[in-house]
């Protein structure tokens, strides 16, 4: 029999467990940190003449970070918490952000990240803010509109466009 949490509801099941999500994240930032230390070595980590060569510091960053990846990977082993990491509920809400988000950084080399942040925006707005189409499509036009306004007219920096700013003459 399942029993209820606090809630009055019965636990979901979770897609992997806490023990195992932190060793999986010990690893991988583990082998960047074992990738920093070797590209580091390889262009000189050592002291020179005239002080440190240029990957003497980024090299033991590096090795520390190594040892907390250890030291972490080792205390979740030896701990074996067992407890749900995330469930499907909570998967699927990461999920409405990290597709549109993706998709989003897709659109921003062909159509300028202008446009693509607008239809972004607006998206959001209304998926998940359930605003009305016009609300949404009027207020990221013009928030945008603002931002080209300060970044490229103001502050002169230029940020990637797309067809229709060169359509506009920028």
């Amino acid at each position: 029999m399942t029993q209820a949490n606090e809630s009055g509801q019965a636990p979901q099941r979770g897609l992997a467990t806490r023990r195992i999500m932190e060793m999986a994240v010990a690893a991988m930032v583990g082998a960047l940190a074992a990738l920093a230390i070797w590209d580091n070595h390889r262009i000189g980590a050592g002291w020179s003449d005239d002080g440190p060569q240029a990957g003497y510091f980024p090299m033991w960053i590096g090795i520390i970070v190594l040892a907390c990846c250890v030291v972490n990977f080792v205390q979740a082993w030896r701990q074996g918490e067992r407890t749900a990491f995330v469930t499907g509920g909570q998967l699927r809400q990461v999920f409405v952000v990290l597709a549109p988000l993706v998709v989003y950084v897709a659109l921003i080399g062909p159509l300028g990240i202008y446009v693509s942040s607008a239809l972004f925006l607006a998206g959001f707005m209304i998926a998940v803010g359930r605003f009305a189409w016009w609300k949404s499509v009027l207020f990221s036009a013009a928030l945008l509109a603002a931002f080209f306004w300060v970044f490229e007219l103001q502050f002169r920096v230029s940020l990637p466009k797309g067809p229709l700013e060169a359509a506009l003459g920028f």
